[in-house]
């Protein structure tokens, strides 16, 4: 889906990485939050509080998932989940969005 329909918008920006991640919370009626993200080039690396899935909107990501040790790329239109309290990391060559559901 390109489109969230019926929602409230957060006007503050979740910023990291001095700036080459930020991020939006989107609030849904029934209480559920998502975030919607922009991230430049490079390598970061992020930790979970509750269990997450990552879809990629544009562009695409190398993934390094919890206890792997090879990268997974998940271009535009896939997606990854993610347990709570974990750590993952991403890099990307070309900007980059994403859209975080959470579970």
């Amino acid at each position: 889906m390109s489109l969230i329909e019926q929602v409230s918008v957060s006007k503050k920006a979740n910023i990291y990485f001095d700036g080459k991640v930020a991020s939006r919370s989107v609030f849904f009626a029934d209480g559920s939050k998502q975030t919607l993200g922009v991230v430049l080039p490079g390598e970061y690396e992020f930790s979970t509080s509750q269990g997450e899935i990552m879809e990629v909107t544009s562009g695409r990501f190398e993934v390094l998932l919890p206890e792997s040790s090879v990268w997974q790329e998940f271009s535009e239109g896939t997606q990854f989940e993610l347990a709570a309290n974990v750590s993952f990391k991403i890099r990307n060559t070309a900007i980059a969005e994403y859209c975080c559901s959470y579970l």
